[in-house]
């Protein structure tokens, strides 16, 4: 294929050359141009054959995976979820439902805690799920407490996930409800995303936390949203987001307060588009929630959940 190209190439440079002197010659002689125009049709069609010969070079096709902004189409969500937990039992949170992660050192924000699936870590009573601090020794950290999980039952891909709340209280405590993909489709945190739909730190009780992530915007740099509930630790409040493939909108008590748009420009700033699961757990200390020390009796510290919901979104 090479060598036929060079040829062809050659073939069209050579004629092209003849056809220049051609035209000269002929135009100083004056000749009657119906006969200059015989040859010259033929150049022409010896021309055009060489130059179907030739391979065209190939033209960058530009498929589904190119980034594209979508339009928001203001989707709307199903009225059924298709994930709950009411916690209207008592004992063991639901199996079926949830899973744990498990173990201590630090969970890269050099947290004090050590996650367990114990029933005094996590246990569900008078219809509301209990996610408990104790200092306590084990697996060399100075606390215990739990991370639930709703990986294996409960991804979505999309949709609206809300949750009713009571934070834990004092200097310290770091509790959080969020998102985290099933196979990190883009690569290791951040780089296949984050979504916080709920963080608090103890030392500032009042202001309650939105945030994404992704690798782009992460730590310092991270699209964040803050607002005071003044009864955060005392009484129960709905924090909740809303997902599609526009944008990741975050809202408390049905207030907007967070919004981050689909820019279009890829995974860097957009891997939102693959499934993801919520976490619930309580840390201890860490890089934020230990910030500023933490307080010797604040265990046992306690997060309540009332009842967590995802609804689906409606396609377009």
């Amino acid at each position: 294929m090479i060598i036929k190209a060079v040829f062809s190439d050659k073939i069209v440079i050579l004629i092209s050359h003849y056809l220049k002197l051609y035209l000269a010659y002929n135009t100083k002689l004056m000749i009657n141009r119906c006969f200059a125009t015989v040859p010259l049709l033929f150049v022409v069609l010896i021309i055009s054959s060489c130059q179907k010969s030739t391979p065209a070079p190939e033209r960058l096709v530009v498929g589904n995976n190119t980034p594209v902004a979508p339009i928001d189409s203001n989707w709307s969500f199903e009225s059924t979820p298709s994930f709950a937990d009411e916690f209207n039992y008592n004992g063991t949170p639901d199996t079926s439902k949830w899973g744990y992660d498990l173990g201590g050192g630090g969970w890269g924000n050099q947290e004090l805690e050590y996650y367990t699936n114990s029933l005094k870590n996590a246990y569900v009573s008078n219809g509301l799920l209990h996610i408990t601090a104790l200092q306590e020794n084990l697996g060399g950290m100075g606390y215990t407490s739990a991370r639930m999980v709703s990986k294996n039952n409960g991804a979505l891909l999309y949709g609206r996930i809300e949750a009713s709340a009571k934070l834990p209280h004092g200097k310290g405590v770091w509790p959080a409800i969020w998102m985290l993909p099933n196979d990190y489709k883009y690569g290791d945190w951040p780089k296949s995303g984050e979504v916080d739909i709920m963080e608090q730190v103890g030392f500032d009780p009042l202001n309650v936390h939105f945030s994404v992530h992704d690798a782009n915007n992460f730590g310092s740099n991270s699209h964040t949203a803050q607002i005071q509930i003044a009864t955060d630790t005392s009484a129960f409040h709905k924090y909740r987001v809303d997902w599609t493939p526009y944008a990741i909108r975050g809202y408390y008590d049905d207030q907007q307060l967070f919004s981050y748009i689909n820019s279009g420009s890829g995974y860097t700033d957009w891997p939102f588009d693959q499934k993801f699961h919520v976490l619930m757990n309580l840390a201890i200390g860490g890089s934020w929630g230990g910030s500023q020390g933490v307080d010797g009796g604040i265990c046992p510290a306690t997060m309540e959940v009332d009842y967590i919901h995802f609804y689906k979104m409606i396609h377009k």
